[in-house]
């Protein structure tokens, strides 16, 4: 089979409607527009959020809080995600998104203390839970803050 023998599937291609081609077509002179008014202009038609001059919803809410441009935000991972690495490695932010455990290093990476850790590692984060800290050091590992 080759690319230019590839057909549709029945029934699943509709050709487009071709607007102000006559009145023959049941879509001729104003092409579906109506009659007068701004939306039969040609760019006719008004902004998103627009209701008529009316206060506009958007600006009718009241508005709370505020983004701290100076605030530090972590990616946050459990211990029990770290069991997958093999006993005595040092594991590093790079190391967890290279695997695909976090997506992206914010500001950082902070460890939480949820689940078990079965396993010895030494793990290097911008920041540690206390229960994080003492589950790594329990199972004979290290967690070292950079």
């Amino acid at each position: 089979m080759k690319l230019h023998e590839f057909t549709a599937a029945e029934g699943s291609a509709k050709n487009r409607k071709r607007r102000g081609r006559g009145h023959a077509t049941g879509q001729g002179k104003t092409g579906g527009r109506g009659m007068n008014g701004q939306k039969q202009r040609s760019g006719g038609g008004v902004r998103l959020g627009f209701e008529g001059g009316q206060m506009p919803l958007y600006r009718r809410i009241p508005k709370r809080g505020f983004t701290n441009i100076f605030g530090t935000e972590y990616t946050e991972l459990n211990v029990s995600a770290l069991n997958r690495f093999d006993a005595d490695t040092v594991i590093t932010p790079e190391l967890l998104k290279e695997v695909g455990l976090v997506k992206q290093v914010k500001d950082g990476v902070k460890i939480l203390g949820n689940g078990e850790v079965e396993k010895k590692f030494t793990v290097q984060a911008q920041k540690f839970s206390k229960s994080a800290i003492e589950k790594i050091e329990a199972a004979g590992g290290k967690a070292e803050v950079i």
